[in-house]
């Protein structure tokens, strides 16, 4: 094993704090605190912080439980180290990063941040990455060194939150919408599988609103659907900006929506049919939960098979997966035309589980591969 590395295989992380700057907060947590569960996630071990005088905030990386000593002076550094000052805001992903290219951060624009790997210590972070190769970020990099600082990479922290399956409505209005509430709720013990399941009841709700079979319901169901769709942007953007994601909140997340669009399927087959329309609207209704149910299969077989990433049936799943046709349940509540929603929701869960397990079963070449 390379001297440069601990035993455990890891490169050691040495974070430079002055309690002035690394006590700046960015959605609710400090900066000390976000570049602890940063480094930990970068794989980085053992971490020490140097900080002559009281330490910041670090509460939710004691909660993750990343371990760290506290150091007054600067250690002797003779192997390679990530070093990194503590006024910045940096993610996981770009840290990694450098940790592999052994290099030393950039931002977007170009602006050298203190932060890289190097074997000895010349005084300053910075002074110590001098010759080092650079490495664009492609996250959140931003230099912090005052509150205004702060509230700029808060801005940008939130403007990175977003999903692969967001759509254009998730994009421009369900977020947005949502995102005062995930600035309160990250400052409330309020976790984000509540959040969740409050999405759940509203869209449970919705689903029984639907089977009244009255129009005014219906068009109060479908603002309820879209309430449910808001909320349920909600968890994910709390989750992510205070490092709250969990393996029970992702199948959460999951079954949650399930069981919102099978209440919703069976609550606009059940109203079409007491409101005296004639159609098939039980059986509809019937084959629209079959098929989502099926697709819930398929794609959780996807998502624990092992082997290479399928990038299709990934953007098939998203395409899907998109809150977006929230938005024509609405418009067809007030249209009085929530039969044709019904109708596509019976056929295209079948066409989306079909070709989803086509994917699975025929996922091609992989990316990258030879002809």
């Amino acid at each position: 094993m390379p001297a440069s590395l601990t035993d455990s295989g890891r490169l050691p992380a040495l974070l430079v704090c002055e309690p002035a700057t690394g006590g700046l907060q960015v959605a609710a947590l400090t900066l000390l605190d976000r570049l602890l569960v940063a480094v930990q996630r970068a794989g980085c071990s053992p971490i020490r912080v140097v900080c002559a005088g009281e330490l910041p905030a670090a509460n939710r990386a004691r909660a993750l439980g990343v371990q760290f000593e506290v150091v007054r002076g600067i250690p002797p550094v003779s192997e390679l180290t990530l070093l990194a000052s503590t006024n910045q805001l940096v993610q996981a992903g770009d840290l990694r990063a450098v940790v592999a290219a052994r290099g030393s951060l950039v931002t977007p624009a170009g602006e050298c941040l203190p932060v890289g790997v190097t074997d000895h210590w010349l005084g300053s972070v910075a002074d110590s990455l001098t010759g080092v190769p650079s490495v664009a970020a492609t996250g959140v990099a931003v230099a912090v060194r005052s509150a205004a600082d702060a509230k700029v990479a808060e801005r940008a922290l939130w403007a990175s939150l977003t999903s692969s399956s967001d759509g254009f409505v998730d994009k421009w209005f369900n977020r947005p919408v949502g995102r005062p509430l995930s600035k309160l709720i990250i400052r409330t013990p309020i976790t984000p599988n509540q959040v969740s399941l409050a999405s759940i009841v509203i869209g449970t709700g919705a689903g029984v609103l639907f089977g009244l079979g009255q129009h005014t319901w219906s068009v109060l169901a479908a603002v309820l659907f879209q309430v449910s769709a808001i909320v349920d942007c909600v968890d994910g953007d709390v989750a992510r900006s205070v490092f709250k994601e969990s393996p029970l909140g992702k199948w959460l997340d999951l079954v949650g929506d399930q069981v919102v669009h099978a209440a919703v399927f069976i609550g606009i087959a059940v109203g079409l049919w007491r409101s005296g329309l004639h159609g098939p609207f039980l059986a509809l209704g019937g084959s629209a939960v079959l098929g989502g149910l099926i697709a819930f299969g398929v794609v959780v077989r996807g998502m624990t098979s092992k082997g290479e990433p399928n990038r299709r049936l990934q953007k098939l799943i998203d395409g899907a997966t998109s809150r977006d046709f929230s938005v024509l349940v609405l418009a067809l509540a007030c249209a009085h035309h929530l039969k044709w929603f019904l109708w596509m929701a019976a056929i295209g869960s079948h066409v989306f589980w079909v070709l989803a397990l086509g994917l699975q079963l025929f996922p091609g070449k992989p990316a990258g591969a030879s002809k």
